[in-house]
This record gives C-alpha cells, sequence and structure tokens, in this order.
C-alpha cells in the first residue's frame, strides 16, 4: 500500500533530496543541516511505524533502502566536489553500492529472489557513512569546527569496503546454492 504512513515517510524524504542538494551546493549550510536532520528523521520513523503497526510494504522495502542511498550518494557527490570529502572516500562508497545493486538484480534474475538481508557490517557502514555526513555539515556550519579526522575516514571506508566484499560473498553463496 502506498498510502501507509512509513511509505509516505520515505517518499517525503526522497522528495526533500533537491532541496538538500540545493541548499549544499548554493552555500545555505544551515538549511542542509536540517533538511539532512528530517531526513534522517524519517528514516528513522518510517522503520519504527512499519515495524509496530505492521505496515511493512513490498513497495517500504524497496523505497526505503532506495531513499538513503540517493541521500549518501548526492552527499557524498557534493561533498567531494566541495572537498569536504576526500574524492577516494566518494569512490569506494558509490562503488560499493553500485556492486550490491548489481549483485542483487543478477541474484533476482537468477533466483527470482527479491529479498536480500542487509548485513550488521553493511548496516554498520552506513551508519557512519550517515554519521560522516552529519559531522561534515556540523563542521561547515560552526565555522570554527575541525573537519572529520583522517581515521574516521579511514574506518568509514575500511568498513565501506568490508561490507561490500561480504555481501559479495554471500551473494556467490546464494547463488551457487540456487544453480
Amino acid at each position: 500500500m502506498v498510502g501507509n504512513l512509513p511509505n509516505i515517510l520515505t517518499i517525503a524524504r526522497i522528495l526533500l533530496l533537491p532541496f538538500f542538494a540545493a541548499s549544499l551546493i548554493y552555500g545555505n549550510y544551515q538549511y542542509a543541516l536540517i533538511l539532512f536532520l528530517a531526513a534522517a528523521i524519517t528514516d528513522i520513523l518510517d522503520g519504527l511505524i512499519a515495524r509496530i503497526k505492521k505496515q511493512t510494504t513490498d513497495l517500504g522495502s524497496i523505497l526505503d533502502p532506495v531513499a538513503d542511498k540517493f541521500l549518501m550518494i548526492t552527499s557524498f557527490i557534493v561533498m567531494s566536489v566541495y572537498g569536504w570529502i576526500p574524492k577516494w572516500l566518494t569512490i569506494t562508497v558509490i562503488s560499493r553500492d553500485l556492486i550490491v545493486v548489481t549483485g542483487w538484480l543478477i541474484l533476482y534474475f537468477v533466483t527470482h529472489n527479491k529479498k536480500v538481508e542487509p548485513s550488521i557490517l553493511g548496516k554498520a557502514a552506513n551508519f557512519f557513512q550517515f554519521c560522516l555526513i552529519g559531522l561534515i555539515l556540523i563542521s561547515i556550519n560552526t565555522k570554527n569546527a575541525s573537519f572529520v579526522p583522517r581515521s574516521y575516514l579511514i574506518a568509514v571506508a575500511a568498513l565501506t569496503a568490508a561490507s561490500g566484499v561480504l555481501y559479495i560473498y554471500k551473494g556467490l553463496k546464494i547463488a551457487n546454492v540456487s544453480v
């Protein structure tokens, strides 16, 4: 059902994206931070409400990660263009997401199973990526704050790469069982 509250919140998060990107591009960093926080809150609420009210849907199970990926990819691209995130980290994050999505499509065509369980490592990588974006937004809004330590950037990259390898391993395992 498209019209349930969790799906509406997820669609709202997707619709916030152009305003978030424009706020960053045009230097309205306070608005960008507010929109990012709104997106984070809707992300938490849509999952929580869907589970509590038993309103999980096939559409929501696809839209929610898509909304997260859109926000992540947009943030990383814009922030790397402005030099707030190193380009190597943006390439790492986007490459992992492309590999995961491509792997899911291949598995779907081979096994006809559209359900893929996210790993704890993948969830941790996404969480640290979201935190990185939040930290950078706070940093550019408090002009005296220093940027994120290199060790955090390396940790995000390592988690992202490790989760990508784990998804590849799980995908190959599923594909071998189904063949």
